[in-house]
C-alpha cells in the first residue's frame, strides 16, 4: 500500500531524494494506525521543482494540439491499468469505502482525463474578430495545490486542464492523504508526461504551499481547500500578481419547494449529503422545507439515516467510512453539540461514535431540524455528515435563507413543477445549482462564488484556467 517513492518527490522527470529529509506518518483513519510516511518539502524543493518546470515551459508550450492529445490518451492508458491500485490508496488513506473510492473517487479522476481530450479536440485556441486575432496561449507555470476529500478528482481535474493547455506544473497534494498523488505521478511517467512538465513535492503549508504562491516564477496558483487556507494562498500570491484561482468551501442549500415528491427528494438529500462522510464542498448540508412540512420531513430523513451502513471501508456494503483525522472528527463532534446547545431539534445520530466502531474516526450521521438559518451550524461548514433542515415560508423566503449564507458553491432546487425550479435557481447566488438532483455534468464550469472562490474548473473551463488571452490588432488585415 505504501508506495515505493513515499520519501521522494517528483522533479524533472525522476524520483529524488529531498533536499532534507523530514517526513510525518500516514494514518489509516478507519484503524488509527500508521500506514507510513511521506517526505515534507521545503522552499529549497519548490526551488528545484519550479526551476524544472521553468525550462521545461517554451518546448512544451509549442506543442501541437495532436501532441496534447496524445499525451491525453496515452494517459487514460496508464490509468486505467493502476485504477484498482488508486482506489484501494485512496480508501486506505483517507477513508472512502472501497469500492466508493475505487469507482466514485478514482473513476473521477479518470473522467477528467477523458473530458479534457473530448474538449480538446476541437477547442478554439485561436479566433477571428474582423482584422484582429484572438491568441489563447498557455499562462506558463503553474503550482497546484489540493485537498485530501477528493484527492484524484481534485488533481486530475487541474493536471489535465493543465496539460491541455500547455503549461507545465508542480504539485503539492495534501500531507494528510498522499499517496494517490504518487501514483497519480507514477501514472503520468509512464505516460510519457516530457521532464519537467509535471512535478510532485509533497508537504505541508507552511513549507510548501507557502513558497509555491509566493514564487515570482509560478504564474498561477490552482487551490483546493478551505476558505481560510485560500485567503492565505492569495495573500502570498498578490505581490507578484500571479493569477489564483480558488475552488473553497460551500454550505449549500437544497430547497425542496412544496410540490416535489418528499420522500424521494428528502432521502435522496439525505444520501447525498453523507456521501463520502460529508466530506464534500459542494454536498446538499442546508435543507430547506416549507415549515408547516417539517415533521414529516424530520421523519422521512430519520428513516434514511437508519438505512446508511457505517463501518469498515473494506467491509461490504458499507456506505459510509470514518472521517479523515482525528483533528476532523474533533471539530465535527463540536459542531454536532453546538447545534445541540444552540436549541435544534436533534433527529437523528449525534455526539460520540458510532455503536460498535470504538477504534477510528467514525462520526455518527447526524440530522437537525428545527434550524435557524443564523445558527452556527447553519452558517459555518461543518465538512462531516451533519444535515440541517430549515423551515421557509414561501419560494421568495427560501431563496432569501438560501442566499443568507457567506459560501455560494452549489445549490439544489427540487419542485414538481420544472419551471418553477428554474425560477428559483436562476434566483440563487451559487456558481452551480441542481435540479431535481441532476447529476453533475463533467463538461460544466465547476466552482463557486461570494467566499467559496472565484475560478472554475471541468472541461473546457478547466482549460482556460490555464490560458492568457491575447488580442493582435491588424492581423488579419489586407
Amino acid at each position: 500500500m505504501v508506495p515505493a517513492n513515499a520519501l521522494k518527490f517528483y522533479i524533472d522527470g525522476a524520483w529524488v531524494d529531498p533536499a532534507e529529509l523530514k517526513t510525518v506518518d500516514v494514518i489509516n483513519p478507519a484503524t488509527e494506525d500508521v500506514i507510513g510516511q511521506v517526505a515534507m518539502g521545503s522552499s529549497a524543493d519548490v526551488d528545484r521543482a519550479v526551476a524544472a518546470a521553468r525550462a521545461a515551459f517554451p518546448a512544451f508550450a509549442a506543442t501541437s494540439r495532436e501532441d496534447r492529445m496524445a499525451l491525453l490518451e496515452r494517459i487514460l492508458v496508464a490509468y486505467k491499468k493502476r485504477f484498482n491500485d488508486l482506489g484501494a490508496t485512496i480508501s486506505a488513506e483517507m477513508g472512502a469505502p472501497l469500492v466508493f473510492a475505487t469507482r466514485m473517487q478514482a473513476g473521477a479522476g479518470m473522467g477528467h482525463f477523458k473530458t479534457t481530450l473530448d474538449v480538446l479536440k476541437d477547442y478554439p485556441f485561436t479566433e477571428h474578430w474582423g482584422t484582429t486575432e484572438i491568441i489563447r496561449e498557455p499562462i506558463g507555470v503553474a503550482g497546484m495545490i489540493t485537498p485530501w476529500n477528493w484527492p484524484a478528482n481534485q488533481i486530475a481535474c487541474k493536471v489535465a486542464g493543465a496539460l491541455a493547455a500547455g503549461c507545465t506544473m508542480i504539485l503539492k497534494p495534501s500531507e494528510v492523504a498522499p499517496y494517490n498523488a504518487i501514483v497519480l505521478a507514477e501514472i503520468l511517467h509512464d505516460a510519457g508526461v516530457p521532464k519537467g512538465v509535471f512535478n510532485l513535492v509533497n508537504g505541508d503549508g507552511p513549507g510548501v504551499g507557502a513558497p509555491m504562491a509566493a514564487h515570482p516564477e509560478i504564474d498561477i496558483i490552482s487551490f483546493t481547500g478551505s476558505t481560510r487556507a485560500g485567503i492565505e494562498v492569495a495573500i502570498r500570491a498578490a505581490p507578484t500578481v500571479k493569477r489564483v484561482g480558488q475552488e473553497l468551501g460551500g454550505k449549500s442549500a437544497n430547497i425542496l419547494l412544496d410540490d416535489c415528491d418528499f420522500q424521494k427528494q428528502v432521502t435522496e438529500g439525505v444520501k447525498l449529503c453523507m456521501r463520502n462522510s460529508g466530506q464534500s464542498c459542494n454536498a446538499p448540508t442546508r435543507m430547506l422545507v416549507p415549515a408547516h412540512r417539517m415533521k414529516e420531513v424530520a421523519a422521512i430523513a430519520k428513516a434514511a439515516i437508519a438505512t446508511i451502513k457505517v463501518g469498515d471501508p473494506k467491509a461490504e456494503g458499507v456506505e459510509m467510512g470514518p472521517v479523515v483525522s482525528a483533528a476532523q472528527w474533533k471539530k465535527i463532534e463540536g459542531y454536532i453539540q453546538k447545534g445541540i446547545d444552540e436549541g435544534a431539534t436533534l433527529v437523528a445520530g449525534g455526539p460520540g461514535k458510532p455503536e460498535g466502531l470504538s477504534k477510528g474516526y467514525y462520526v455518527k450521521p447526524t440530522v437537525f431540524a428545527d434550524v435557524a438559518n443564523t445558527m452556527t451550524i447553519a452558517q459555518e461548514e461543518i465538512f462531516g455528515p451533519v444535515l440541517v433542515i430549515i423551515p421557509y415560508k414561501d419560494d421568495a423566503d427560501a431563496v432569501a435563507i438560501a442566499n443568507d449564507s457567506p459560501f455560494g458553491l452549489a445549490a439544489y432546487v427540487s419542485a414538481g413543477n420544472k419551471d418553477r425550479a428554474k425560477a428559483v435557481a436562476r434566483q440563487l447566488k451559487a456558481g452551480m445549482v441542481h435540479i431535481n438532483m441532476a447529476f453533475a455534468d463533467s463538461k460544466a464550469p465547476f466552482g463557486g462564488m461570494k467566499q467559496s472562490g472565484n475560478g472554475r474548473e471541468w472541461g473546457r473551463y478547466g482549460i482556460e484556467e490555464y490560458l492568457d488571452v491575447k488580442s493582435v490588432m491588424g492581423f488579419n488585415a489586407a
